[in-house]
């Protein structure tokens, strides 16, 4: 029953970002000394939200859907060691926080969901 609510199923693929995005930290960090190695990451969750199931307009003046409205994901590429690794501990301990608030967020909106739900039910 829950899983065909849009917003019990938005909060879980955003966990599953902000899990994916936890490992891909977690090897960029892992391989901070590897001679070559290219740190990587993952597009931002909005971005990826809007490629897999982008707005639709139902009316005119219903949903703004532009250059304005629309989410990007921007990928600086790091200036790479001597070795030619461009590994930054430092962007990755903000994309690890990053990622752990994602993960919190979509915690947030799946605990509320519930209790909206539970309060409808008279529970």
């Amino acid at each position: 029953m829950y899983e065909n609510l849009d917003l019990m199923r938005t909060s879980a693929a955003l966990a599953r970002h902000a899990g994916a995005q936890q490992a891909v930290v977690a090897g960029n960090i892992a391989n901070a000394d590897t001679p070559g190695f290219r740190a990587r990451s993952l597009p931002a969750f909005a971005a990826e939200l809007a490629r897999a199931a982008p707005l639709r307009q139902t009316r005119p003046g219903h949903v703004s859907i532009g250059p304005s409205g629309s989410a990007t994901a921007v990928q600086t590429n790091a200036e790479p060691s001597p070795d030619g690794n461009s590994v930054s501990i430092e962007r990755e301990m903000l994309a690890s926080v990053e990622a752990q608030r994602e993960h919190s967020r979509a915690l947030s909106i799946w605990r509320h969901t519930m209790s909206v739900i539970r309060t409808s039910l008279g529970r």
